[in-house]
């Protein structure tokens, strides 16, 4: 590993995420542990030049302070701690040190270089990954999101033809994305892609189902019983690639911290499936995902592209699924997404999308009465996905989105703009 890394332990606080940024930001690579991490564990760790004891308001766990292990102190790397009274180092702050004080303990008492970025890390991942899978084979669950998309070229770049790709095709995907799939990846990269259309399967078991969580645990389901019935026809596969990233290791829990939601990549497959994980996005945050795909050589329209739900139009096509309403919400969302990219829109807009109801309005197309669908659109900006605000689009741009949908769009007669933030609306409407 060529990157110098300062380990967080966690004693407690809420910002450990924040100060491992901040250390990132620096140009050097920082990582998050337990508070009880041995003295050889920590030194069976690449490149350690620091440690940070990063104390906070979940420090006490069953009425106990948590602390680490007296030989940390004591095992050749400069500490310092954050708002940890009675820590046996080189300093104490009662909050985040600042830059200045981030600086000074990183590069003057730590003397890390300042190594961390997209080339070095690309190329220690993929000599770790050759080390790994050897000679043998590793499967990839290929969704066409930004992080699947870019384990895929990651694993490619590491063992090129040893990597075997599934890309299932439930009929929910936006327009032309699962052909992108095959265009970047068999195509372009020489990938060995196994495409699987089961978009009359999944529609078959979604027909008649309104529940939007029921929605949820068929789509879900069913995709894990596509994936393994391809998986159980290939032979010697012995890995199985996850594009697990750090914030999705961060929310499932730590010592001190309650889980925020559980993440299972690839939903929980069967145990005997038998795979030994590959993780090699385990460690990075979504905009270093997003710059690892630019050095890996991905699409712009694929490193970047927006926030989309795993069960995908299944979602946004409100209510019990129907073919009619599910093409009105794959049309109307190319269109919004085409001139939201035309107006300049695409790169401010955190996420943008339509979303058809299952009820329909009286209106007038022809000089004669109809009675069809409407499209909402839906357009917010946010953080961290905790709230949303909206976005506020010039008139102009909104005419032009709405003109398009009602004259290119079947069964639709109405375009309405959801001004709802969130709290109290999420983000999505199902």
């Amino acid at each position: 590993m060529k990157q110098d890394m300062i380990v967080i332990l966690d004693l407690g606080s809420t910002e450990n995420t924040t100060l491992a940024r901040a250390i990132r930001d620096l140009g050097v690579y920082s990582e998050i542990y337990p508070h009880d991490i041995t003295a050889k564990e920590l030194a069976a760790l690449p490149n350690v030049k620091g440690v940070i004891l990063n104390g906070g308001e979940n420090r006490v766990v069953d009425g106990t302070a948590v602390d680490v292990c007296d030989e940390i102190y004591t095992a050749g790397c400069p500490v310092i701690a954050v708002d940890h009274p009675g820590a046996k180092c080189e300093g104490i702050f009662a909050s985040l040190p600042d830059e200045a004080a981030l600086k000074a303990f990183v590069f003057d008492t730590c003397g890390a270089q300042a190594n961390w970025n997209m080339k070095n890390f690309v190329e220690d991942q993929v000599e770790l990954v050759r080390r790994q899978i050897g000679d043998k084979k590793v499967l990839l669950a290929l969704s066409g999101g930004v992080d699947s998309s870019v384990v895929a070229a990651l694993l490619l770049k590491a063992v090129g033809s040893q990597l075997v790709c599934v890309h299932v095709n439930h009929g929910l995907m936006r327009k032309d994305e699962s052909e992108n799939v095959v265009k970047v990846f068999q195509d372009e990269l020489k990938a060995n892609l196994v495409y699987v259309d089961a978009t009359d399967r999944f529609l078959g078991k979604l027909a008649d189902v309104s529940d939007p969580e029921e929605k949820r645990k068929i789509i879900g389901s069913e995709f894990i019983r596509v994936f393994e019935e391809e998986a159980r026809k290939l032979d010697g596969i012995d890995f199985l690639g996850q594009g697990t990233i750090y914030p999705d290791i961060i929310e499932s829990g730590t010592k001190t911290a309650k889980v925020v939601k559980s993440h299972h990549n690839v939903g929980g497959l069967p145990e005997d499936l038998q795979f030994e994980l590959v993780e090699p996005l385990k460690q990075l945050f979504k905009d270093e995902v997003r710059a690892c795909g630019v050095e890996l050589g991905l699409p712009a329209e694929m490193v970047y592209r927006q926030p989309f739900p795993g069960p995908g139009l299944g979602v946004r096509c409100l209510g019990a699924i129907t073919k009619e309403r599910l093409e009105a919400v794959r049309e109307s969302d190319a269109i919004l997404r085409e001139e939201f990219e035309k107006a300049g829109l695409d790169k401010k807009v955190w996420q943008y999308f339509t979303v058809v109801p299952d009820f329909k309005s009286v209106g007038v197309k022809n000089n004669a009465r109809c009675f069809e669908y409407p499209v909402i659109i839906r357009a917010v900006n946010t953080v961290d996905a905790m709230t949303a605000t909206i976005e506020q689009i010039d008139w102009p741009v909104l005419l032009k989105i709405t003109d398009r949908i009602l004259h290119e769009v079947e069964h639709v007669n109405r375009v309405c703009y959801d001004l709802s933030p969130k709290p109290t609306a999420t983000i999505e409407w199902e």
